[in-house]
């Protein structure tokens, strides 16, 4: 295939990735309805972070090891298996009534951009995706850093396109969804989307 057929190729096949419910999805939408835009738009970029991560990880090597290392693949997802189950856990456990997300100082009180991006760099399947998924559309004879990063960063502007609706899709119904039985719903369905997640990576094969 030529380069521009390279790229049609894999931006149609990021695109549906992209549009798959998932982790991701159900991270922004909660963030996004019960945090508010801003602290979406914060777990969003933590997400895309750590898609570049792994792309950076992928390009120099680091990916190549988790795919032939069975002690680092597992060492990673149970690392991602139990950061996930504690985040589903604290949501399941002790929902929130309100969005006191903001402190007095006027700063939130969550770094959702941290969590967004260990979301991502903690679950080793990112990084086996890319391995297996990138090379296929990276043209013979060309870097494979370039192409490498070149072809995250389409999935990383797919991915912010898509978050953004997302968090647009919210605000029309804002008033009822900062209700406190709506977030204390949101925080347990999402909660147990995690620990859903999480066992899944857990027991997840190559």
């Amino acid at each position: 295939m030529s380069i521009a057929d390279n790229l049609l190729a894999f931006t149609f096949a990021a695109t549906l990735l992209t549009l798959t419910p998932g982790l991701d999805t159900a991270l922004v939408l909660r963030t996004a309805t019960v945090e508010g835009k801003r602290q979406a738009l914060q777990a969003t970029l933590g997400i895309n972070a750590g898609c570049l991560l792994w792309g950076a990880a992928v390009a120099f090597g680091l990916g190549a090891l988790i795919a032939v290392s069975e002690l680092a693949f597992n060492v990673l997802k149970y690392c991602g298996a139990a950061y996930l189950a504690w985040l589903g856990l604290n949501m399941l456990l002790r929902p929130r009534r309100s969005l006191s997300s903001v402190e007095t100082n006027g700063q939130p009180s969550s770094n959702w951009f941290l969590k967004g991006m260990l979301g991502n760099v903690l679950n080793p399947k990112v990084g086996i995706f890319y391995v297996s998924f990138l090379p296929q559309f990276i043209p013979q004879g060309h870097s494979l850093i370039v192409w490498t990063f070149g072809l995250v960063s389409i999935h990383v502007v797919l991915g912010l396109v898509w978050s953004l609706v997302l968090i647009g899709a919210t605000r029309p119904l804002s008033g009822f969804l900062r209700r406190e039985s709506v977030i204390r719903w949101m925080d347990r369905t999402t909660g147990m989307i995690f620990v859903l997640f999480a066992a899944r990576l857990a027991f997840s094969k190559r």
